[in-house]
């Protein structure tokens, strides 16, 4: 595997996301979705492209739509899977964006995600290709850098559970090693008492 060590040097001095670039079956049927089911602006797009395209822009972000040059052979996703390649924006209302999507026959599937009490909700649906949209109220769940040396990609949910299992194995353990203790200490200690004799 190819890894990209730091070794003293700077990552790629980067400021922004600029665009994401799509290829399409039918660049008009993409740019009908991205205008009035997500809201994008068409933006002129430089003349010296000799291949048919369109740019659209909002949310300070771009979206680059590319004719295919083989759109038959093109393969369509028709499983809406949330761990597919996708894009995701916030919204406002989670409740508006059901009801639009419903309003406008388009298929999704809900999800939700939980960390330490915080839920976040997403919607997910396909564009006229398949690519994959999720729409979320995400800014729900706070972002925190990693500590160095923390794992990357480490599941918490997973983790914790992980945790009160050795937790609860422990506890079991030390319930059992007190029975023990309780099954056998009255037979095996026979204490008297002795007369109490007082100090002269």
């Amino acid at each position: 595997m190819l890894e990209y060590k730091k070794g003293g040097a700077l990552p790629l001095p980067l400021t922004s996301l600029n665009h994401i670039s799509l290829v399409c079956r039918s660049v008009d049927n993409s740019l009908n979705f991205y205008q009035n089911v997500l809201g994008f602006t068409p933006i002129r797009r430089p003349g010296s492209f000799d291949f048919d395209g369109a740019w659209l822009f909002n949310y300070g972000i771009g979206i680059h739509l590319l004719q295919s040059e083989d759109p038959e052979n093109m393969t369509k996703k028709t499983e809406i899977n949330p761990k597919d390649n996708h894009i995701s924006f916030q919204c406002e209302s989670m409740a508006s964006v059901e009801k639009k999507l419903g309003e406008m026959n388009i298929a999704y599937i809900k999800r939700r995600v939980e960390e330490g009490g915080i839920y976040v909700d997403q919607i997910f649906f396909h564009d006229p290709d398949g690519f994959m949209i999720e729409i979320c109220n995400c800014d729900n769940l706070p972002v925190i850098p990693l500590v160095v040396g923390e794992p990357v990609r480490v599941c918490k949910r997973v983790s914790l559970m992980k945790q009160q299992h050795a937790v609860n194995h422990q506890q079991q353990q030390q319930q059992q090693q007190q029975q023990i203790v309780q099954l056998i200490l009255p037979k095996a200690i026979h204490v008297t008492e002795e007369p109490h004799i007082p100090c002269a």
